[in-house]
């Protein structure tokens, strides 16, 4: 357990304040916490809250709670993930809640956020592939084929490349 970070398309975030959320506990360092949200573009957000990580999250349990919106939940999400420090880090479907701005500014900087860490990566948005070291392709439950982005988009055979052009269709 220790070994992974996970963050699934279908998180929760729970009625404590902000630095108990990504913590999962009273006692946390707040400085890492910080640091984490910040990495998670959750920096700007946290400087706006007149109480920073004391802040309540949601109105569960109190009516002066934060309300945040999908795409800050995320963010959240991905710091709670990166406070564990974890080597390994799984990252499902990460941005769904996000604008594509916000996605876009994760994605740039996806390497620096998590560090040195092995990071896996599930996603059926092949835009968001393309920054990856090594891509896999499943197929009805079985791999099918593996590379990069452009070893894979280059051979017009494969499943990658269909999918890709199915989806950057809409872009072009």
């Amino acid at each position: 357990m220790r070994l992974f970070a996970v963050v699934f398309q279908d998180f929760r975030l729970f009625g404590f304040t902000l630095g108990e959320n990504i913590a999962a506990s009273q006692e946390y360092d707040r400085e890492w916490a910080t640091a984490c949200l910040e990495k998670a573009g959750f920096g700007d957000r946290l400087r706006g809250l007149a109480r920073g990580l004391d802040t309540p999250i949601g109105r569960e349990y109190r009516n002066d709670g934060e309300d945040l919106s999908g795409g800050e939940q995320q963010k959240v999400a991905i710091a709670r993930a990166l406070y564990k420090n974890s080597p390994f880090i799984i990252l499902d479907e990460p941005t769904a809640a996000l604008d594509p701005l916000a996605e876009a500014e994760i994605y740039s900087h996806l390497n620096e956020i998590v560090d040195n860490k092995t990071a896996i990566y599930i996603s059926h948005r092949l835009s968001s592939c393309r920054f990856c070291d090594h891509i896999v392709v499943f197929h009805e439950g079985e791999l099918v084929e593996q590379g990069t982005h452009n070893s894979l988009v280059s051979d017009e055979t494969t499943k990658y490349y269909q999918l890709w052009n199915a989806q950057a269709q809409y872009y072009t």
